[in-house]
């Protein structure tokens, strides 16, 4: 067994264990509920951890880990209906509800 990925926030490490698993790899997480420890051990050492089961796993877990947690670099878009500027990660427009066409 070897571990994939750790990060202090359950949502990401629940995300990539999620992604590793749909490609029918075997993972358990490490620490899900050890964060009430914090001040009895460090706090790192109670972040959640995704690991794999087989070894043999690992790379391509590790792969699917690291392309999850790339920034895909997008330009802002202007909304047709009201030109307003939008942030890439909307896919309506925040001010008239107007979707990116």
């Amino acid at each position: 067994m070897k571990m994939i990925y750790t990060n202090e926030n359950n949502f990401l490490v629940n995300n990539v264990k999620n992604l590793i698993e749909a490609q029918n790899i075997k993972t358990f997480i490490k620490n899900e509920f050890a964060q009430g420890a914090v001040g009895e051990v460090s706090a790192f050492d109670s972040w959640p951890e995704v690991w794999v089961y087989d070894d043999a796993d690992f790379d391509r877990a590790d792969e699917i880990a690291k392309a999850s947690q790339k920034t895909i670099k997008a330009d802002d878009w202007i909304c047709k209906n009201c030109s307003e500027d939008n942030d890439p990660s909307f896919e309506v427009c925040w001010s008239c509800q107007e979707e990116n066409a």
